[in-house]
């Protein structure tokens, strides 16, 4: 059986700023490693180094939203990227509504990557948690792990072709 290790920092109890300290820290410690282990779960960064999953807890937060929450709004600019943790949300574009995307999904890429306005309107369809990551640490991120550079224009290519068919499908019902 383990015991707690005695603190000699008798400071604690005379300053409680200090306690709040400690005990703010020890919680950021906990989310990180929150943080990693939610990354461990998600394709994207399936295989990637300790080192690698620690930068991107790094410069990641953790946020939660009620079902309804409007999480991007199309033709807004944007400012991050989002990974879901748990929970759903629906995608609507001009083209009408998308897939669900569910845990271990992402979105908000697109708008980091060109500096164009969101394409789609994003909203939890569930209560959702998400590891979010703004604009200026998504390109540190991409800098450092060029591997999750490849995979999400793999993702991306996936869904140009999706919507692509999509369109045809619509034009021939047109025709």
């Amino acid at each position: 059986m383990e015991y707690p290790q005695r603190s000699d920092d008798l400071s604690l109890l005379r300053d409680p700023e200090k306690t709040l300290q400690r005990a703010e820290a020890a919680a950021a410690a906990g989310s990180h490693d929150a943080r990693i282990r939610h990354l461990e779960r998600v394709p994207l960064f399936e295989g990637f180094r300790e080192d690698e999953l620690h930068r991107i807890a790094g410069i990641s937060t953790i946020q939660e939203a009620k079902a309804g929450t409007l999480l991007t709004q199309m033709g807004e600019p944007g400012d991050c990227f989002f990974v879901i943790i748990d929970g759903t949300v629906a995608v609507h574009t001009p083209a009408g509504s998308g897939d669900e995307l569910r845990p271990c999904d992402f979105f908000g890429e697109m708008s980091l990557l060109d500096g164009e306005p969101r394409s789609a309107t994003v909203t939890a369809t569930t209560d959702v948690r998400l590891l979010v990551v703004d604009r200026l640490h998504f390109w540190r991120l991409l800098d450092e792990t060029p591997e999750l550079m490849r995979r999400i224009l793999m993702v991306l290519s996936r869904r140009v072709r999706r919507l692509e068919q999509t369109a045809n499908t619509m034009l021939r019902t047109l025709v």
